[in-house]
């Protein structure tokens, strides 16, 4: 007779843990996938701890350590353009239709900014491309928005970075450092944001949030995505990483618009059964 293995108990000190991260830095681990916790787990273990107090107290009375904390989680790597085919995408197939549903200056927000380097190659490429940009750029993490507004990158983080634009917005500093220039630090706001818990801006033309689903649970991917479509315009984008399919997304009103970018078409097909239920 085969025995049936119960599922283990939830530890109750990591469960205190968790809420207490959640309310000391706004990142709910439970929403993350399961992988995230062993992240977790080898941090703690780097650090020589063997308790979840101990291990808190250290995240809570040194800010560098909480620094290091929320960015090993989230694990801040990028570089300008990164993917060029999917900016060649944007840039010859979703920039023209964005021109046509509105008049004036485009809002492009980049979700889950990291330091940077996806933000500025919005603003860039509305720049290349002669068409009045401003992008949001958040993150939930201070040390990489901090990293973000100064601006300073390595010389193979531009690689990809054209060589007439590289003379034009940026500074070189030496030492292969390299800083962006007012002109292009101008069309990028910074801000702190918690996905999950803090509202989206109104009706942004082009959403790229990469390579940030894939640490969420189904469950708060769900969410993330309906509240992506429901900041949208109609005639929207939203762009995923490489490794973010959407499987149903016309659930939350999209349609494809290329590999890894969606179109925001109309209400979703979510929304539209709840209205028929209320008639």
């Amino acid at each position: 007779m085969e025995r049936r293995t119960r599922p283990a108990e939830p530890d109750p000190a990591y469960e205190k843990f968790k809420r207490d991260i959640a309310e000391m830095t706004g990142v709910d681990l439970n929403m993350y996938k399961p992988q995230i916790h062993r992240r977790v787990h080898t941090l703690m273990a780097s650090w020589g701890q063997s308790s979840y107090s101990g291990y808190l107290k250290l995240i809570s009375s040194d800010i560098n350590r909480r620094r290091a904390f929320l960015e090993y989680l989230t694990i801040n790597v990028t570089e300008f353009f990164r993917n060029p085919s999917r900016w060649a995408s944007l840039r010859e197939e979703i920039l023209p239709g964005l021109r046509e549903i509105k008049a004036g200056t485009l809002l492009f927000w980049s979700a889950g900014c990291a330091t940077g380097e996806e933000a500025y190659s919005l603003a860039l490429l509305g720049l290349e491309a002669r068409v009045p940009v401003n992008v949001l750029a958040s993150d939930i993490d201070d040390g990489a928005l901090k990293k973000a507004q100064d601006g300073v990158y390595r010389e193979e983080q531009v690689k990809n970075v054209q060589p007439e634009s590289l003379r034009k917005y940026f500074l070189r500093k030496g030492d292969g450092l390299l800083q962006v220039s007012p002109i292009l630090r101008e069309k990028v706001r910074f801000q702190k944001m918690n996905l999950l818990s803090d509202p989206f801006p109104r009706q942004p033309q082009l959403i790229l949030c990469r390579n940030v689903l894939i640490y969420f649970s189904q469950e708060s991917k769900e969410i993330l995505l309906r509240k992506f479509s429901e900041c949208l315009p109609v005639g929207g984008c939203l762009m995923v990483g490489n490794t973010e399919q959407i499987f149903g997304y016309r659930r939350f009103g999209f349609e494809s618009a290329g590999p890894f970018i969606y179109r925001k078409t109309a209400t979703s097909e979510e929304s539209r059964e709840r209205s028929a239920c209320s008639l």
